[in-house]
């Protein structure tokens, strides 16, 4: 759990940095109001601890500030000041309890604990991973009931990765979550502490692997070995039970509107009897459009492609200005018949979409050795990278210039040429300079690190090297997704396709934010301040083609990207999103990987965009 103490007695500060990481909390200290409001706003932390008489900016104003601009984690005040009208005073800026100076250490931890419970950081639960267990209570790891001595940045990494299975960490994000900002180590450290780690498991009898490595992304926690992860909750009686999470987040959306869906079945069954009697009122076949329209959108994405299909047919019959004739009523009848049929089977279990999907990545390799280049290529798509091969410089210019890769990996001495690689490394430098350029080389002398990197290459590998060592140096360079304090508002007025949407966009480490009432759109918008907004296009009341105007005409928010999701895909529809001012589209039924692929490009581009000295073109 990261803390932050805004604090100017440096001997109370030194003294709480004491306490709170003896008690395995990560402390960053600000010494000032102003520093401590730019960390608390820059770096995610679970609980501010807070001086009121700090100097640049007291600890009231500061709670303010963070309040004003949505800050929702708990503040802790700690003070001097005991009249009832300071205490008033505190609570009414925002601060969730007051610690009066001087303190019991004890008592002020008990109000820290109870904090991180009221906000859901920690709770009273055991975690554990087969037989492997974490008391958070105890602060003590026991595999078979056997106690492990771990370091306590072990531990907190343990702690990290069993509180958020589903989550993919990049080395990055780790460092923020377990270091303070100025004592952080690099991130090859981070892949230390897990090796080290590993090693604390394995003698006690832990032989299988509890953190699986997503190449170019990070690490995660496996499934256990029974495929299930338990929490032991602890009830009021003191006993223990056990929650099994045996299912993908998806799955367990699914099994939760799975009686939805029979339910808008249900309404489709209606107006098949009307029709067939001749009676469909204009009413019947309004509600029954609109649950075709929301089972088109959304069987897809729960393992019912089928049925999305069948569900897109009867959207279409229902939308006939004409009386349908009686071919058509009995389509409509075999088809509502073929929808019923399809909810009785079991979901179609798709890989794509339950598996993280590794990014991607275009790698130029320049080099004339083609048994490397050959090895390289057979092992890429297990790292989530693609590789063009140059075996000379005048290949390499011209694939640079179809189209720039993520990353180059560069050799400097070429067999049948006399140009050196380093002028082509000047070229690409200047040309591409947020392009990573690694140097990969026989020579290994002083003058030639030296050269390389006066002209900007990011890494120098020297050859031999395994084709492992090569592709952890191209993932240390390739870009991270920084998504961790992302925020997507979501809204759609059918709320499976809101919890299927969450379900995807949660694990990668993302704030999902969902509406189902669009009227209340600018309300949330202002409250959340959301990275990125997904906007189905057919909503009642306001649909997402006005949303899209009203967001593009602000000059605040002008800016936002915005995703449409939409069954149109014809290309008035399309033309209409664009005209309106939506950034991009996604069809429905969504597909797991590209919603994930879409919304994390977009964010990752506009973060790239706002950083000074980007191209905002």
């Amino acid at each position: 759990m990261k803390i932050l103490l805004v604090e100017d007695d440096v001997l109370l500060s030194t003294a709480l940095f004491e306490l709170l990481n003896a008690n395995r909390y990560t402390i960053d200290i600000a010494s000032n109001g102003q520093a401590g409001l730019e960390l608390a706003l820059s770096t995610e932390y679970e609980l501010i601890l807070l001086d009121w008489l700090i100097p640049k900016l007291d600890g009231i104003t500061l709670c303010r500030q963070l309040r004003s601009q949505g800050y929702r984690k708990s503040i802790l005040l700690l003070t001097g000041k005991n009249s009832n009208a300071d205490i008033v005073a505190g609570l009414d800026a925002g601060a969730d309890d007051y610690v009066i100076k001087p303190f019991d250490p004890e008592a002020l931890l008990a109000r820290i604990r109870s904090l991180l419970r009221r906000n859901g950081a920690i709770s009273s639960s055991t975690l554990t991973w087969g037989n492997l267990c974490l008391d958070q209570s105890a602060g003590r790891v026991t595999y078979n009931q056997q106690e492990i001595p771990l370091t306590a940045t072990e531990y907190k990494l343990l702690e990290l990765f069993l509180q958020n299975p589903d989550r993919i960490f990049s080395r990055a994000v780790i460092l923020d979550r377990l270091w303070g900002f100025d004592d952080a180590p690099t991130e090859n450290a981070v892949s230390t502490h897990i090796k080290d780690l590993r090693k604390k498991l394995k003698p006690v009898g832990l032989t299988e692997e509890f953190l699986e490595t997503v190449y170019g992304m990070g690490y995660r926690l496996k499934p256990a070995p029974n495929r299930s992860i338990f929490v032991m909750e602890t009830n009021q009686d003191g006993k223990k039970k056990p929650g099994p999470k045996d299912m993908t987040s998806v799955n367990r959306v699914l099994e939760r509107f799975r009686n939805s869906f029979v339910g808008q079945v249900a309404v489709l069954e209606q107006a098949k009897t009307a029709l067939l009697a001749g009676n469909l009122n204009e009413d019947l076949q309004q509600r029954a459009l609109r649950e075709a329209h929301k089972l088109a959108g959304s069987m897809g994405s729960f393992g019912y492609p089928e049925g999305s299909r069948l569900a897109r047919k009867i959207e279409h019959l229902l939308l006939e200005d004409s009386l349908l004739s009686p071919e058509q009523i009995s389509n409509f009848s075999q088809l509502v018949t073929a929808l019923q049929q399809e909810l009785t089977k079991p979901a179609v279990t798709s890989t794509a979409a339950n598996v993280p999907m590794k990014q991607t990545h275009r790698l130029l390799v320049i080099d004339d050795d083609t048994m490397l280049t050959e090895q390289l290529q057979a092992e890429a798509d297990s790292w989530g990278i693609r590789i063009k091969v140059a075996p000379n410089l005048a290949t390499a210019r011209s694939l640079f210039s179809l189209k720039a890769p993520d990353a180059v990996l560069l050799d400097l001495s070429f067999t049948e040429i006399e140009e050196d690689g380093l002028i082509l490394l000047s070229e690409i430098v200047e040309r591409s300079p947020n392009i990573p350029v690694i140097v990969f080389t026989g020579r290994d002398s002083l003058a030639d690190r030296l050269r390389v990197s006066r002209l900007g290459a990011r890494q120098f590998l020297h050859k031999p090297a395994t084709t492992e060592e090569i592709f952890q140096a191209i993932a240390r360079v390739l870009p991270q997704p920084q998504t961790s304090e992302a925020k997507v508002l979501i809204v759609d007025d059918d709320p499976v396709i809101l919890a299927g949407l969450s379900a995807l966009l949660t694990p990668w480490g993302l704030e999902v934010i969902t509406l189902s009432q669009s009227q209340q759109f600018w309300k949330v918008l202002i409250a959340t301040s959301p990275d990125l907004v997904v906007l189905d296009l057919e909503m009642p009341i306001v649909n997402g083609l006005e949303l899209c105007k009203v967001v593009r005409q602000d000059a605040q928010w002008g800016d936002l990207p915005i995703l449409v999701v939409t069954a149109h895909i014809e290309p008035e529809f399309l033309q209409q999103a664009f005209a309106a001012g939506a950034d991009d589209f996604i069809s429905k039924p969504v597909l797991g990987p590209e919603l994930v692929t879409r919304v994390l490009s977009r964010i990752q581009r506009t973060r790239w965009r706002s950083q000074p000295g980007k191209s905002q073109a």
